[in-house]
């Protein structure tokens, strides 16, 4: 399926998405929001629409977006009223993606009816659906049949066990029921969010084997800074080398005042550690030791990673193929030379007691050594000056000649 241009599901890379925190009221705040996460590297923004005055905003939202040049799908969440926004206000249902839907609020005496309204407006504005449980909102009458019918049950299985069963039976049940009001098999995504790593795992591995939609993944309520960072990280990585997963978010609580984007810069990340995608270059350096009692070799691997990603926005433009560049910035001798030799491009600085002296390496071999207190600027030209030869702007004259030289290289094609 395609979420605006983006494609998500089937043998397409996994997609990054966020979500908002402003007042979607506010279009400005909104707008400038949406916009950072989306030069973050975030393929779909999610942005809350939960009253008239926030539906009335998505349609000025989306043309703000689109003045500034920033394509990025919105993804509408609707909690409670989105049937009735949704058709109150059809200009902000043309200007969503997407709509996330949550079968445990739609309604409890009227939930299929909103339900297949939601469905219908959709249906309309040819927009998929992601139809989002989360066990925190799950459906409670659902929840209650299966709690009653496994009380009665002459064994009994574990309040954990019914829940995810709940779950998994809500995310299958409103499929089922979108389905058949017209929504086609492959315009619903389905997620199953909760807030423990090892009921994540154990959700969507069910989920998984009980259909082929395209799966949202996410602990949702991750939380705040490390714990949030890292149990994301462990749930996500898990599910992604089972090959479960299409698109993912992850769910940190920002310090206050914080960069909302760095839930973005997580989630790329975990897919390019895993290897399944690359975003940026990736820089290599060591922990430090008792050999590296100087912080010069951290403040230069900082100041390089700083380097490329202010880089990255022009480069991910001029020059393809930039993400996959692996950078070594080593502090001793120990494991310098060879981390250096293994990656594109790479230093290794002295530790404590080493001649002060930093060999440089270029696709395995030691091109310069450098010295003296400017190491870091010259490395930086080094760097520039490898990026444009191995990866020059399409069209350029070292483009064609890069090309030349590999028709060459191919076994046969001379003459040809």
């Amino acid at each position: 399926m395609r979420v605006g241009d983006v494609p998500v599901g089937s043998a397409h890379p996994i997609v990054v998405q966020s979500m908002t925190n402003t007042d979607t009221a506010d279009a400005d705040a909104t707008a400038i929001q949406v916009a950072q996460l989306a030069h973050a590297g975030s393929e779909l923004v999610r942005i809350t629409v939960n009253n008239d005055e926030a539906a009335q905003a998505v349609p000025v939202i989306r043309d703000k977006l689109d003045r500034l040049g920033v394509g990025v799908p919105l993804i509408g969440d609707f909690h409670y009223n989105g049937h009735l926004l949704l058709t109150r206000y059809p200009a902000a249902a043309e200007a969503l993606a997407k709509y996330r839907i949550n079968p445990g609020n739609v309604g409890a005496k009227h939930r299929d009816t909103n339900f297949v309204q939601i469905i219908k407006v959709a249906l309309h504005h040819d927009r998929p659906v992601r139809i989002g449980v989360n066990w925190g909102s799950l459906d409670q009458q659902l929840l209650t049949t299966m709690m009653d019918a496994n009380a009665a049950s002459p064994e009994p299985k574990d309040s954990r066990e019914v829940m995810i069963e709940a779950m998994i039976e809500s995310a299958l049940r409103s499929a089922r029921l979108a389905e058949e009001t017209g929504m086609a098999h492959d315009r619903i995504i389905l997620s199953a969010k909760v807030s423990g790593v090892q009921d994540l795992v154990e959700v969507y591995g069910r989920l998984a084997d009980r259909c082929d939609y395209p799966l949202h993944l996410g602990l949702t309520e991750a939380g705040m800074g490390t714990r949030g960072i890292i149990g994301s990280s462990a749930a996500l990585a898990i599910l992604l080398q089972r090959g479960i997963g299409d698109t993912i978010r992850v769910s940190l609580t920002p310090e206050p005042g914080g960069d909302r984007s760095q839930e973005v810069q997580v989630a790329q990340q975990v897919l390019q550690s895993l290897g399944l995608r690359s975003f940026a270059p990736q820089v290599s350096a060591c922990p430090g030791c008792g050999r590296t009692t100087s912080t010069f070799f951290q403040e230069m691997a900082r100041d390089v990673s700083d380097y490329l990603r202010e880089r990255m926005p022009a480069w991910r433009a001029e020059r393809p193929g930039v993400e996959e560049l692996k950078v070594a910035v080593m502090g001793c001798v120990v494991n310098g030379p060879g981390e250096s030799k293994h990656a594109d491009i790479g230093i290794s600085l002295p530790g404590t007691f080493e001649e002060p002296v930093a060999p440089v390496f270029v696709d395995g071999a030691k091109t310069t050594t450098l010295r003296g207190d400017d190491i870091v600027p010259r490395f930086l030209e080094i760097l520039e000056a490898y990026v444009a030869a191995r990866y020059p702007t399409p069209g350029s004259a070292a483009a064609a000649a890069a090309s030349d030289a590999a028709g060459l290289a191919q076994p046969g094609s001379v003459g040809q």
